[in-house]
């Protein structure tokens, strides 16, 4: 252990303050990142501390299902068009979306998944069958939405 005398030299007294400081900064910056303190007895926030502001919707276990629910209404638009056709060429990019997604999504809430993805099959079956019905199709898809919806905490 080298002894801070008068024989040190400048720039080793340099370093050891610019060590003191960014250890007291340091110090510092952890104590600003508390979360705030909690009252005892009632679980209040202390006086003057921040608290997140409350989302309109419960987000769902799976995530951010935007993405996907946006192609599912996007499909839901084309059938009530009547255009079965292009409602079937558009899920199937749900379809490779949500199978590209499922190896991350799935571990998160399996029963979730599993409850989306048997809505998403029930969509693909109306739309790919043999000769597809508009009310057959657009029950399959008011039924994908309000899944969707039921998973993010919307009233549906």
């Amino acid at each position: 252990m080298r002894n801070f005398t008068s024989s040190t030299s400048p720039a080793s007294f340099r370093r050891a303050a610019a060590a003191v400081s960014m250890i007291a900064m340091l110090a510092f910056a952890a104590g600003c990142s508390k979360s705030p303190d909690r009252s005892a007895t009632n679980g209040a926030a202390a006086p003057g501390a921040m608290t997140p502001a409350p989302q309109s919707a419960q987000a769902s276990k799976l995530g951010d299902l935007s993405q996907f629910r946006a192609i599912a209404a996007d499909v839901s638009a084309i059938v009530d068009k009547g255009d079965l056709a292009a409602a079937k060429t558009r899920i199937k990019d749900l379809e490779t979306q949500w199978d590209s997604a499922e190896a991350g999504l799935k571990p998160r809430a399996a029963e979730d998944w599993h409850k989306l993805d048997k809505a998403i099959d029930r969509a693909l079956e109306a739309l790919r069958s043999g000769a597809p019905n508009q009310a057959d199709c657009k029950a399959a898809m008011a039924d994908l939405m309000k899944t969707f919806d039921g998973l993010n905490g919307k009233a549906g």
